[in-house]
């Protein structure tokens, strides 16, 4: 079994996720008392969060290929990525490290296209909706076409997603506005 290493903290409420899922499919595989070896780096988030606003990308880059370089050094096999916002900086962790880096844009695609889609709706960040570096990688290597919301609704989702699921927190009046 490969040692997976999991980079998240972005916020760590989201990186939960990954680690379960993960365990589920080597038990749903493997059976028994059988989990998977994970190395997980947890970044700050707090630190992470005032880059992505300030616009400083760069240097959001280079925190998460140096914490990808520590999940290398202590013997990680591949890179998984626990949120989608950072992908946007995915080239700069992959140029810096080695080992095989797991896009989440490739496997949302491949399940998509595998369900016989070829158009969604894209619900993220500001930056995942608004920006190219997710919807583009669905756009080009899939043939996906991604829907977003309206500026005032991405604005009203992005708002959620810092101030309450980021926090732990999800009102059912706002699992109702996600539904919609």
């Amino acid at each position: 079994m490969k040692t997976i290493g999991l980079l998240g903290g972005m916020s760590w409420e989201s990186t939960i996720p990954y680690y379960r899922l993960i365990n589920e499919g080597i038990k749903q595989r493997l059976g028994g008392l059988h989990s998977a070896q994970v190395l997980l780096h947890s970044v700050d988030f707090h630190e992470i969060e005032e880059c992505q606003r300030r616009g400083e990308w760069d240097k959001t880059g280079d925190i998460l290929a140096e914490a990808a370089l520590g999940l290398q050094r202590a013997g990680a096999e591949g890179i998984v990525l626990c949120t989608n916002t950072m992908h946007k900086v995915a080239d700069a962790i992959e140029s810096r490290c080695t080992l095989p880096f797991l896009h989440i844009a490739d496997a949302t695609g491949r399940a998509i296209t595998g369900a016989g889609m070829t158009r969604v709706a894209l619900l993220g960040t500001r930056y995942t909706m608004e920006q190219d570096f997710y919807r583009g990688r669905l756009t080009e290597q899939f043939s996906i076409n991604c829907l977003i919301p309206e500026a005032d609704e991405r604005a009203k989702i992005n708002q959620i997603i810092f101030e309450e699921l980021c926090l732990g927190n999800l009102p059912k009046r706002h699992a109702l506005i996600m539904r919609k």
